[in-house]
Protein backbone atom coordinates (compact mmCIF):
# COMPACT_ATOMS: atom_id res chain seq x y z
CA UNK A 1 0.00 0.00 0.00
CA UNK A 2 2.84 2.38 0.90
CA UNK A 3 4.64 1.60 -2.39
CA UNK A 4 1.45 2.27 -4.36
CA UNK A 5 0.99 5.61 -2.60
CA UNK A 6 4.58 6.67 -3.29
CA UNK A 7 4.25 5.62 -6.93
CA UNK A 8 1.09 7.71 -7.26
CA UNK A 9 2.93 10.74 -5.87
CA UNK A 10 5.78 10.15 -8.32
CA UNK A 11 3.40 9.93 -11.29
CA UNK A 12 1.71 13.21 -10.31
CA UNK A 13 5.10 14.91 -9.93
CA UNK A 14 6.12 13.72 -13.40
CA UNK A 15 2.82 14.84 -14.94
CA UNK A 16 2.98 18.32 -13.38
CA UNK A 17 6.67 18.75 -14.23
CA UNK A 18 6.10 17.64 -17.84
CA UNK A 19 3.13 19.99 -18.22
CA UNK A 20 5.23 22.93 -17.01
CA UNK A 21 8.35 21.89 -18.95
CA UNK A 22 6.56 21.51 -22.29
CA UNK A 23 4.15 24.42 -21.83
CA UNK A 24 3.78 26.03 -25.29
CA UNK A 25 4.14 29.66 -24.18
CA UNK A 26 5.07 30.66 -27.71
CA UNK A 27 1.74 29.43 -29.11
CA UNK A 28 -0.75 32.24 -29.68
CA UNK A 29 -3.70 29.84 -29.38
CA UNK A 30 -2.43 28.49 -26.07
CA UNK A 31 -1.92 31.96 -24.63
CA UNK A 32 -5.38 33.02 -25.86
CA UNK A 33 -6.86 29.97 -24.13
CA UNK A 34 -5.06 31.02 -20.92
CA UNK A 35 -6.56 34.50 -21.28
CA UNK A 36 -10.00 32.93 -21.79
CA UNK A 37 -9.54 30.79 -18.68
CA UNK A 38 -8.61 33.77 -16.50
CA UNK A 39 -11.33 35.95 -18.04
CA UNK A 40 -14.07 33.38 -17.48
CA UNK A 41 -12.85 32.71 -13.93
CA UNK A 42 -12.81 36.43 -13.09
CA UNK A 43 -16.22 37.02 -14.66
CA UNK A 44 -17.66 33.98 -12.87
CA UNK A 45 -16.30 35.20 -9.53
CA UNK A 46 -17.59 38.77 -10.00
CA UNK A 47 -20.94 38.07 -11.64
CA UNK A 48 -22.02 34.71 -10.33
CA UNK A 49 -20.53 33.50 -7.06
CA UNK A 50 -21.67 36.33 -4.79
CA UNK A 51 -24.98 37.19 -6.45
CA UNK A 52 -26.12 33.65 -7.32
CA UNK A 53 -24.30 30.88 -5.50
CA UNK A 54 -24.07 32.34 -2.00
CA UNK A 55 -27.84 33.03 -1.80
CA UNK A 56 -28.47 29.59 -3.32
CA UNK A 57 -26.46 27.93 -0.55
CA UNK A 58 -28.69 29.57 2.06
CA UNK A 59 -31.83 28.57 0.13
CA UNK A 60 -30.56 24.99 0.07
CA UNK A 61 -29.89 25.29 3.79
CA UNK A 62 -33.56 26.20 4.34
CA UNK A 63 -34.58 22.95 2.61
CA UNK A 64 -32.03 20.94 4.57
CA UNK A 65 -32.87 22.37 8.00
CA UNK A 66 -36.26 24.08 8.11
CA UNK A 67 -38.29 22.11 5.55
CA UNK A 68 -39.39 18.98 7.35
CA UNK A 69 -38.37 15.63 5.92
CA UNK A 70 -42.04 14.74 5.89
CA UNK A 71 -42.75 17.60 3.45
CA UNK A 72 -39.94 16.47 1.13
CA UNK A 73 -41.29 12.92 1.27
CA UNK A 74 -44.82 14.12 0.55
CA UNK A 75 -43.93 15.91 -2.68
CA UNK A 76 -40.71 14.25 -3.86
CA UNK A 77 -40.40 10.97 -1.95
CA UNK A 78 -40.36 7.51 -3.51
CA UNK A 79 -43.93 6.92 -2.33
CA UNK A 80 -45.31 10.26 -3.54
CA UNK A 81 -47.85 10.16 -6.34
CA UNK A 82 -45.98 10.42 -9.63
CA UNK A 83 -48.25 13.08 -11.12
CA UNK A 84 -47.74 15.22 -8.02
CA UNK A 85 -43.98 14.80 -7.62
CA UNK A 86 -43.13 15.34 -11.28
CA UNK A 87 -45.52 18.28 -11.61
CA UNK A 88 -44.02 19.97 -8.55
CA UNK A 89 -40.49 19.28 -9.85
CA UNK A 90 -41.23 20.76 -13.30
CA UNK A 91 -43.15 23.77 -11.97
CA UNK A 92 -40.46 24.49 -9.38
CA UNK A 93 -38.03 25.15 -12.18
CA UNK A 94 -40.20 27.83 -13.72
CA UNK A 95 -39.84 30.13 -10.70
CA UNK A 96 -36.09 29.67 -10.32
CA UNK A 97 -34.02 31.87 -12.64
CA UNK A 98 -30.91 29.80 -11.95
CA UNK A 99 -28.11 28.24 -13.99
CA UNK A 100 -26.80 24.69 -14.07
CA UNK A 101 -24.53 25.43 -11.09
CA UNK A 102 -26.89 27.43 -8.88
CA UNK A 103 -29.42 24.57 -8.97
CA UNK A 104 -26.86 22.14 -7.51
CA UNK A 105 -27.16 22.98 -3.79
CA UNK A 106 -30.96 22.88 -4.07
CA UNK A 107 -30.89 19.51 -5.84
CA UNK A 108 -28.36 18.11 -3.38
CA UNK A 109 -30.52 19.20 -0.48
CA UNK A 110 -33.78 17.55 -1.59
CA UNK A 111 -31.97 14.40 -2.80
CA UNK A 112 -30.24 13.89 0.54
CA UNK A 113 -33.53 14.52 2.36
CA UNK A 114 -35.05 11.44 0.74
CA UNK A 115 -36.46 12.63 -2.59
CA UNK A 116 -36.98 9.90 -5.17
CA UNK A 117 -34.38 9.77 -7.94
CA UNK A 118 -36.90 10.56 -10.71
CA UNK A 119 -38.43 13.71 -9.16
CA UNK A 120 -35.00 14.91 -7.97
CA UNK A 121 -33.54 14.58 -11.48
CA UNK A 122 -36.62 16.28 -12.97
CA UNK A 123 -36.01 19.17 -10.57
CA UNK A 124 -32.28 19.18 -11.43
CA UNK A 125 -33.05 19.56 -15.14
CA UNK A 126 -36.04 21.88 -14.87
CA UNK A 127 -34.36 24.48 -12.62
CA UNK A 128 -32.05 26.00 -15.24
CA UNK A 129 -34.03 24.85 -18.31
CA UNK A 130 -37.61 26.06 -17.76
CA UNK A 131 -37.28 29.40 -15.99
CA UNK A 132 -39.93 31.88 -17.08
CA UNK A 133 -37.25 34.48 -17.79
CA UNK A 134 -35.31 32.23 -20.17
CA UNK A 135 -38.43 31.17 -22.07
CA UNK A 136 -39.60 34.79 -22.48
CA UNK A 137 -36.15 35.93 -23.64
CA UNK A 138 -35.96 33.06 -26.14
CA UNK A 139 -39.41 33.96 -27.41
CA UNK A 140 -38.56 37.65 -27.85
CA UNK A 141 -35.10 37.31 -29.42
CA UNK A 142 -35.12 33.97 -31.27
CA UNK A 143 -38.78 33.98 -32.30
CA UNK A 144 -42.10 32.46 -31.26
CA UNK A 145 -41.39 29.06 -32.82
CA UNK A 146 -38.11 28.65 -30.93
CA UNK A 147 -39.66 29.92 -27.68
CA UNK A 148 -42.57 27.47 -27.85
CA UNK A 149 -40.28 24.60 -28.88
CA UNK A 150 -37.93 25.30 -25.98
CA UNK A 151 -40.77 25.52 -23.45
CA UNK A 152 -42.44 22.27 -24.58
CA UNK A 153 -39.13 20.46 -24.94
CA UNK A 154 -37.80 21.51 -21.53
CA UNK A 155 -40.98 20.56 -19.66
CA UNK A 156 -41.18 17.22 -21.48
CA UNK A 157 -37.47 16.53 -20.92
CA UNK A 158 -37.68 17.07 -17.17
CA UNK A 159 -40.50 14.56 -16.77
CA UNK A 160 -39.30 11.98 -19.32
CA UNK A 161 -35.69 11.97 -18.11
CA UNK A 162 -36.86 11.66 -14.51
CA UNK A 163 -39.14 8.73 -15.37
CA UNK A 164 -36.40 6.97 -17.34
CA UNK A 165 -33.89 7.41 -14.53
CA UNK A 166 -36.40 6.04 -12.02
CA UNK A 167 -37.06 3.06 -14.31
CA UNK A 168 -33.38 2.26 -14.92
CA UNK A 169 -32.62 2.34 -11.20
CA UNK A 170 -35.97 0.86 -10.17
CA UNK A 171 -34.35 -1.67 -7.82
CA UNK A 172 -32.76 1.10 -5.79
CA UNK A 173 -35.96 3.12 -5.92
CA UNK A 174 -37.95 0.07 -4.79
CA UNK A 175 -35.63 -0.33 -1.81
CA UNK A 176 -35.99 3.37 -1.03
CA UNK A 177 -39.77 3.08 -1.36
CA UNK A 178 -39.87 0.18 1.10
CA UNK A 179 -37.56 2.05 3.45
CA UNK A 180 -39.84 5.08 3.39
CA UNK A 181 -43.05 3.04 3.63
CA UNK A 182 -43.14 3.05 7.40
CA UNK A 183 -41.34 6.33 7.81
CA UNK A 184 -43.01 8.59 10.33
CA UNK A 185 -41.72 12.10 10.10
CA UNK A 186 -41.53 14.04 13.36
CA UNK A 187 -44.03 16.88 13.59
CA UNK A 188 -42.92 20.08 11.91
CA UNK A 189 -41.50 22.68 14.27
CA UNK A 190 -43.53 25.48 12.68
CA UNK A 191 -46.41 25.70 10.18
CA UNK A 192 -45.35 24.98 6.61
CA UNK A 193 -46.75 28.35 5.53
CA UNK A 194 -44.18 30.19 7.67
CA UNK A 195 -41.30 28.09 6.35
CA UNK A 196 -42.48 28.68 2.78
CA UNK A 197 -42.65 32.42 3.39
CA UNK A 198 -39.05 32.38 4.57
CA UNK A 199 -38.02 30.18 1.64
CA UNK A 200 -39.72 32.21 -1.10
CA UNK A 201 -38.45 35.53 0.25
CA UNK A 202 -34.93 34.17 -0.28
CA UNK A 203 -35.85 32.78 -3.71
CA UNK A 204 -37.31 36.09 -4.90
CA UNK A 205 -34.27 37.99 -3.61
CA UNK A 206 -32.15 35.67 -5.75
CA UNK A 207 -34.43 36.13 -8.79
CA UNK A 208 -34.73 39.92 -8.73
CA UNK A 209 -31.13 40.60 -7.71
CA UNK A 210 -30.08 38.72 -10.85
CA UNK A 211 -32.78 40.11 -13.17
CA UNK A 212 -30.97 40.73 -16.45
CA UNK A 213 -31.15 43.70 -18.78
CA UNK A 214 -33.81 43.48 -21.52
CA UNK A 215 -33.06 43.19 -25.20
CA UNK A 216 -31.25 46.18 -26.72
CA UNK A 217 -33.54 49.12 -27.31
CA UNK A 218 -36.40 47.75 -25.23
CA UNK A 219 -37.63 50.54 -22.95
CA UNK A 220 -41.38 49.90 -22.81
CA UNK A 221 -41.90 46.33 -21.66
CA UNK A 222 -42.65 44.99 -18.18
CA UNK A 223 -39.24 43.32 -18.31
CA UNK A 224 -37.55 46.74 -18.65
CA UNK A 225 -39.74 48.22 -15.91
CA UNK A 226 -38.75 45.45 -13.48
CA UNK A 227 -35.09 45.77 -14.49
CA UNK A 228 -35.19 49.51 -13.84
CA UNK A 229 -36.58 49.04 -10.33
CA UNK A 230 -35.04 45.66 -9.50
CA UNK A 231 -32.89 46.97 -6.64
CA UNK A 232 -35.87 48.69 -5.03
CA UNK A 233 -37.80 45.41 -5.31
CA UNK A 234 -34.81 43.52 -3.90
CA UNK A 235 -34.61 46.04 -1.02
CA UNK A 236 -38.28 45.53 -0.13
CA UNK A 237 -37.80 41.76 -0.25
CA UNK A 238 -34.77 42.14 2.03
CA UNK A 239 -37.00 43.88 4.55
CA UNK A 240 -39.31 40.88 4.20
CA UNK A 241 -36.35 38.66 5.08
CA UNK A 242 -35.62 40.84 8.13
CA UNK A 243 -39.26 40.40 9.21
CA UNK A 244 -38.94 36.64 8.71
CA UNK A 245 -35.78 36.49 10.82
CA UNK A 246 -37.55 38.25 13.70
CA UNK A 247 -41.07 36.86 13.49
CA UNK A 248 -40.40 33.31 12.26
CA UNK A 249 -36.84 32.42 13.32
CA UNK A 250 -37.13 34.47 16.54
CA UNK A 251 -33.74 36.11 16.20
CA UNK A 252 -33.23 39.19 18.40
CA UNK A 253 -34.65 42.21 16.65
CA UNK A 254 -31.69 44.35 17.70
CA UNK A 255 -29.33 42.05 15.77
CA UNK A 256 -31.54 42.08 12.70
CA UNK A 257 -31.87 45.88 12.74
CA UNK A 258 -28.08 46.18 13.07
CA UNK A 259 -27.68 43.87 10.06
CA UNK A 260 -30.17 45.92 8.02
CA UNK A 261 -28.34 49.17 8.88
CA UNK A 262 -24.94 47.65 8.01
CA UNK A 263 -26.22 46.32 4.68
CA UNK A 264 -27.98 49.56 3.71
CA UNK A 265 -24.95 51.61 4.78
CA UNK A 266 -22.61 49.46 2.72
CA UNK A 267 -24.84 49.98 -0.32
CA UNK A 268 -24.63 53.77 0.09
CA UNK A 269 -20.86 53.71 0.55
CA UNK A 270 -20.40 51.37 -2.43
CA UNK A 271 -22.34 53.80 -4.63
CA UNK A 272 -20.11 56.64 -3.50
CA UNK A 273 -16.72 54.92 -3.62
CA UNK A 274 -16.83 52.22 -6.33
CA UNK A 275 -16.66 53.51 -9.92
CA UNK A 276 -17.61 50.20 -11.57
CA UNK A 277 -21.44 49.90 -11.37
CA UNK A 278 -21.28 46.13 -11.85
CA UNK A 279 -19.29 45.69 -8.66
CA UNK A 280 -21.47 47.93 -6.49
CA UNK A 281 -24.19 45.32 -5.71
CA UNK A 282 -21.55 42.82 -4.55
CA UNK A 283 -20.75 44.92 -1.47
CA UNK A 284 -24.22 44.98 0.16
CA UNK A 285 -24.75 41.35 -0.83
CA UNK A 286 -21.54 40.29 0.94
CA UNK A 287 -22.30 42.47 3.97
CA UNK A 288 -25.87 41.16 4.10
CA UNK A 289 -24.75 37.52 3.91
CA UNK A 290 -22.04 38.14 6.53
CA UNK A 291 -24.59 39.80 8.83
CA UNK A 292 -27.01 36.91 8.35
CA UNK A 293 -24.24 34.41 9.08
CA UNK A 294 -23.12 36.15 12.27
CA UNK A 295 -26.60 36.58 13.72
CA UNK A 296 -27.59 32.96 13.03
CA UNK A 297 -24.31 31.48 14.26
CA UNK A 298 -24.41 33.51 17.48
CA UNK A 299 -28.12 32.94 18.13
CA UNK A 300 -28.65 30.73 21.18
CA UNK A 301 -32.44 30.77 21.17
CA UNK A 302 -32.90 28.11 18.50
CA UNK A 303 -30.13 25.67 17.45
CA UNK A 304 -31.74 25.32 14.00
CA UNK A 305 -30.74 28.89 13.14
CA UNK A 306 -27.08 28.06 13.66
CA UNK A 307 -27.53 24.78 11.81
CA UNK A 308 -28.98 26.68 8.83
CA UNK A 309 -25.78 28.63 8.25
CA UNK A 310 -23.59 25.61 8.94
CA UNK A 311 -25.63 23.67 6.36
CA UNK A 312 -25.08 26.46 3.79
CA UNK A 313 -21.36 26.30 4.58
CA UNK A 314 -21.42 22.54 4.09
CA UNK A 315 -22.90 22.95 0.60
CA UNK A 316 -20.28 25.59 -0.21
CA UNK A 317 -17.41 23.30 0.83
CA UNK A 318 -18.79 20.44 -1.22
CA UNK A 319 -19.67 22.34 -4.39
CA UNK A 320 -17.31 25.32 -4.77
CA UNK A 321 -14.02 23.40 -5.36
CA UNK A 322 -15.59 21.24 -8.07
CA UNK A 323 -17.18 24.28 -9.71
CA UNK A 324 -13.81 26.03 -9.75
CA UNK A 325 -12.18 23.07 -11.50
CA UNK A 326 -15.04 22.92 -14.00
CA UNK A 327 -14.98 26.64 -14.80
CA UNK A 328 -11.21 26.66 -15.36
CA UNK A 329 -11.40 23.59 -17.61
CA UNK A 330 -14.38 24.92 -19.58
CA UNK A 331 -12.66 28.28 -20.08
CA UNK A 332 -9.44 26.69 -21.33
CA UNK A 333 -11.15 24.29 -23.74
CA UNK A 334 -14.17 26.28 -24.96
CA UNK A 335 -13.26 29.89 -24.27
CA UNK A 336 -15.05 32.76 -22.54
CA UNK A 337 -18.16 34.39 -24.02
CA UNK A 338 -20.03 37.02 -22.00
CA UNK A 339 -21.03 40.69 -22.07
CA UNK A 340 -20.09 41.11 -25.76
CA UNK A 341 -16.69 39.58 -24.96
CA UNK A 342 -15.56 36.51 -26.88
CA UNK A 343 -12.15 34.90 -26.25
CA UNK A 344 -11.48 31.59 -27.94
CA UNK A 345 -10.40 28.53 -26.02
CA UNK A 346 -7.95 25.90 -27.19
CA UNK A 347 -10.76 24.50 -29.40
CA UNK A 348 -11.31 27.04 -32.23
CA UNK A 349 -14.77 28.62 -32.35
CA UNK A 350 -14.69 28.20 -36.13
CA UNK A 351 -14.68 24.43 -35.63
CA UNK A 352 -17.82 24.68 -33.52
CA UNK A 353 -19.61 26.98 -35.97
CA UNK A 354 -18.61 24.74 -38.88
CA UNK A 355 -19.83 21.64 -37.06
CA UNK A 356 -23.34 22.95 -36.21
CA UNK A 357 -24.42 24.27 -39.60
CA UNK A 358 -27.29 22.57 -41.40
CA UNK A 359 -29.56 20.03 -39.76
CA UNK A 360 -27.87 16.64 -39.83
CA UNK A 361 -27.97 14.26 -36.88
CA UNK A 362 -24.24 14.86 -36.49
CA UNK A 363 -24.61 18.65 -36.31
CA UNK A 364 -27.42 18.33 -33.75
CA UNK A 365 -25.42 15.85 -31.71
CA UNK A 366 -22.37 18.09 -31.80
CA UNK A 367 -24.43 21.09 -30.69
CA UNK A 368 -26.00 19.22 -27.77
CA UNK A 369 -22.71 17.52 -26.79
CA UNK A 370 -20.70 20.75 -26.91
CA UNK A 371 -23.45 22.68 -25.12
CA UNK A 372 -23.57 20.06 -22.38
CA UNK A 373 -19.95 20.77 -21.44
CA UNK A 374 -20.05 24.57 -21.85
CA UNK A 375 -21.04 26.84 -18.99
CA UNK A 376 -23.98 29.21 -19.58
CA UNK A 377 -24.87 31.75 -16.91
CA UNK A 378 -28.58 32.42 -16.51
CA UNK A 379 -30.07 33.84 -19.74
CA UNK A 380 -26.68 34.20 -21.51
CA UNK A 381 -27.41 31.22 -23.75
CA UNK A 382 -29.88 33.27 -25.82
CA UNK A 383 -27.52 36.01 -27.09
CA UNK A 384 -24.78 33.40 -27.60
CA UNK A 385 -27.06 31.28 -29.78
CA UNK A 386 -28.28 34.41 -31.55
CA UNK A 387 -24.67 35.08 -32.54
CA UNK A 388 -24.12 31.48 -33.64
CA UNK A 389 -27.28 31.56 -35.79
CA UNK A 390 -26.00 34.74 -37.42
CA UNK A 391 -22.77 32.83 -38.18
CA UNK A 392 -24.63 30.02 -39.91
CA UNK A 393 -25.88 27.75 -37.15
CA UNK A 394 -28.98 25.76 -38.14
CA UNK A 395 -32.29 26.07 -36.26
CA UNK A 396 -32.20 22.41 -35.22
CA UNK A 397 -28.74 22.57 -33.61
CA UNK A 398 -29.78 25.88 -32.00
CA UNK A 399 -32.69 24.18 -30.23
CA UNK A 400 -30.48 21.20 -29.31
CA UNK A 401 -28.03 23.62 -27.70
CA UNK A 402 -30.87 25.40 -25.86
CA UNK A 403 -32.18 22.12 -24.44
CA UNK A 404 -28.79 20.66 -23.42
CA UNK A 405 -26.61 23.69 -22.67
CA UNK A 406 -28.33 25.56 -19.82
CA UNK A 407 -29.19 22.39 -17.88
CA UNK A 408 -25.67 20.93 -17.98
CA UNK A 409 -22.07 22.07 -17.77
CA UNK A 410 -18.75 20.49 -16.90
CA UNK A 411 -18.83 22.00 -13.37
CA UNK A 412 -22.41 20.72 -12.99
CA UNK A 413 -21.39 17.19 -13.98
CA UNK A 414 -18.51 17.08 -11.52
CA UNK A 415 -20.79 18.03 -8.63
CA UNK A 416 -23.72 15.72 -9.43
CA UNK A 417 -21.24 12.86 -9.82
CA UNK A 418 -20.29 13.46 -6.19
CA UNK A 419 -23.97 13.37 -5.20
CA UNK A 420 -25.44 10.58 -7.37
CA UNK A 421 -22.35 8.61 -8.38
CA UNK A 422 -20.64 8.10 -11.74
CA UNK A 423 -23.15 5.66 -13.26
CA UNK A 424 -26.24 7.78 -12.64
CA UNK A 425 -24.44 10.92 -13.79
CA UNK A 426 -23.30 9.35 -17.07
CA UNK A 427 -26.80 8.07 -17.81
CA UNK A 428 -28.41 11.41 -16.93
CA UNK A 429 -25.99 13.37 -19.14
CA UNK A 430 -26.39 10.87 -21.98
CA UNK A 431 -30.18 11.12 -21.83
CA UNK A 432 -30.06 14.91 -22.03
CA UNK A 433 -27.66 14.86 -25.00
CA UNK A 434 -29.53 12.15 -26.94
CA UNK A 435 -32.97 13.70 -26.38
CA UNK A 436 -31.68 17.16 -27.29
CA UNK A 437 -30.15 15.74 -30.47
CA UNK A 438 -33.37 14.03 -31.55
CA UNK A 439 -35.52 17.06 -30.66
CA UNK A 440 -33.23 19.44 -32.53
CA UNK A 441 -33.17 17.21 -35.61
CA UNK A 442 -37.00 16.94 -35.62
CA UNK A 443 -37.40 20.71 -35.13
CA UNK A 444 -34.92 21.48 -37.90
CA UNK A 445 -36.75 19.14 -40.28
CA UNK A 446 -40.10 20.85 -39.55
CA UNK A 447 -38.91 24.48 -39.62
Amino acid sequence: METKRELKILVWMIVIFSAVFFMPLGSERFMTAIDATLDLSKWYAQEHVVMCLLPAFFIAGVIAVFVSQGAVMKYFGANAKKWLSYTVAAVSGSILAVCSCTILPLFTSIYKRGAGLGPAVAFLYSGPAISILSIILTWRILGTEMGVARMIGAIAFSVIIGLIMAFIFRKEEKAKKEEQMNFEAPPAKRPMSKTMFHFFVLVFILVFANWGAPASGDTTSLWYYIFTYKWYITGVLSLGLAYSLIAILKIKWQWVVAGVIATAGSAVLANLLIPNPKLIPLVPMVVGIASLSFMTLLDKGDPENREWTLSAWGFAKQIMPLLAIGVVTAGFLLGSTHDNTAIAGIIPNSWIEWAVGGNSLLSNFFASFTGAFMYFATLTEVPIIQGLIASGMGKGPALALLLAGPSLSLPNMLVIRGVMGTKKTVIYVSLVIVMATISGFAYGALF
